[in-house]
């Protein structure tokens, strides 16, 4: 097993005047470092197109996950879609990226854009092979995968944008990888690299769409293990066993909270320092602790990242905020969302008489739920994690 993984990450924008998109994005884990990863888009656009592309990409991506053969994943879209009664065909296009133990990609493809594959940040021309399946003219690429690769899987909507605007022509491909290539140099989560492409393209409409417009983009990257130390322990004796083993762990160190904070000090002989300077006036200050790499405060803090995971998985609206600002919601969300890839949470079960106030919302008095939602964010995010409690 190597020490690669994939972050995935996609973005639509619909039709201008429509509720539903019609294309869809379906990702099914395959064990634990293998993915099948299915971009359908259904013809036209709106509620049939939604249920073709949805059908297509759940179907297909289930079948294949089980292990079953490329040629019988195609019959079984062709016999199971629905007539259009217009056109009186049953269409959907779909790119499917399956991702085999993090080591090497099937690319498969009918109808969408070709699938852009950027190595060490230019364009790479990958072997592409040409297969007939049920008269479909199906393309099929087996490429080994390296640190840094990026994969853009795109619905037509991308390279159409801006025909008759900006461009005569609609947004070239090439000018596509350009455009990521740019932006993948500065580090950028593929959830992030697929915002921008899509909310470019919505530019390049004038910010009325012409189709639908999906980009999916797969980053492979080394693993990054992270520890995020979250309250004090419920059982004082037990304060030094879960810094040892907070401390042990290989990766970046995250404290969160006061009395957490000042029991870490102690046990590394070292003072925190805190600080008055209010980034926002809804995150308190960060502190620093001579061997830490951050430490802020606890539920205030946790609650704020929580509301930027959430908005992170659907719309990610609000990634310029925590992409750039320097409070300690923010600086977690960059270590958490950005770099890591493994996170071990160490959660104390000690109740704080401050967050028992009846007048506070029911967030600020669980500790738990906090640590189980945001859990819950990252796992969606396609982090692994382990979660030990004290």
């Amino acid at each position: 097993m190597n020490n690669l993984c994939a972050d995935i990450g996609w973005k639509s924008i619909n039709h201008e005047g429509e509720l539903l998109c019609g294309d869809h994005v379906e990702i099914v884990d395959q064990g634990e470092n293998s993915q099948v990863i299915v971009l359908a888009d259904g013809l036209g656009s709106g509620v049939k197109a939604s249920i073709l592309s949805t059908l297509t990409s759940k179907i297909i991506s289930t079948m294949m996950a089980e292990g079953m053969k490329l040629e019988e994943c195609v019959s079984t879209i062709a016999a199971t879609l629905p007539i259009c009664s217009v056109r009186e065909v049953a269409y959907s296009t779909f790119t499917i990226l399956h991702i085999i133990e993090n080591s090497t990609v099937e690319i498969i493809q009918y109808d969408n854009p070709k699938v852009i594959f950027l190595r060490d940040y230019e364009i790479y021309e990958y072997p592409m092979t040409e297969l007939m399946i049920d008269n479909k003219k199906i393309l099929k690429s087996v490429i080994n995968l390296q640190e840094d690769d990026i994969m853009i899987a795109m619905s037509d909507g991308c390279p159409h944008a801006g025909i008759g605007l900006a461009y005569n022509f609609g947004w070239k491909e090439e000018d596509i990888a350009e455009f990521v290539r740019g932006l993948a140099v500065a580090g950028y989560t593929a959830k992030t690299l697929a915002t921008m492409l899509v909310d470019q393209c919505d530019k390049e409409y004038g910010y009325r769409p012409g189709d639908d417009a999906t980009a999916c983009i797969v980053k492979v990257r080394k693993r990054e293990p992270m520890n995020i130390l979250f309250g004090p322990p419920r059982n004082r004796d037990d304060a030094d066993r879960m810094m040892s083993l907070f401390f042990s762990k290989n990766g970046k160190h995250i404290i969160c909270g006061g009395t957490t904070s000042s029991i870490a000090a102690k046990y590394l002989g070292k003072t925190v320092k805190a600080s008055l300077d209010f980034q926002g006036a809804d995150v308190p200050p960060i502190a620093e602790i001579e061997g830490v790499d951050l430490v802020t405060e606890g539920v205030i803090t946790i609650s704020k990242v929580i509301e930027y995971a959430k908005d992170a998985l659907d719309k990610n609206e609000l990634y310029e905020k925590w992409s750039f600002q320097r409070d300690g919601a923010s600086l977690i969300c960059r270590l958490l969302f950005e770099e890591a890839t493994d996170i071990n949470f160490y959660v104390g079960r000690a109740v704080n008489p401050a967050h028992q106030n009846p007048d506070l919302p029911i967030t600020y008095n669980i500790k738990m739920n906090l640590v189980e939602e945001l859990s819950e964010c990252l796992q969606k995010m396609g982090k692994r994690i382990k979660v030990s409690y004290f």
